[in-house]
């Protein structure tokens, strides 16, 4: 069995973001048995996902909510 939190994307639970405009930019998220998150785009679910430790996604998720973002 691979350690790859990649595999077996097709079988993972993906969900939308709620922070996703609905305009087209739009993310989903899955949860790997790693404790990693693997993030897509919704308009190119064929380029893999970006895959994020704990650490990251926490980091990834502050920097969101915080706004820096927003443009």
């Amino acid at each position: 069995m691979s350690n790859d939190p990649r595999t077996g994307l097709s079988s993972r639970a993906w969900r939308k973001s709620s922070h996703s405009t609905g305009t087209g930019n739009c993310l989903e998220i899955a949860s790997s048995n790693e404790g990693s998150r693997l993030v897509r785009d919704t308009k190119n679910r064929n380029l893999g996902p970006l895959v994020l430790g704990p650490g990251s996604w926490l980091a990834f998720i502050d920097t969101v909510k915080s706004g820096r973002l927003d443009y």
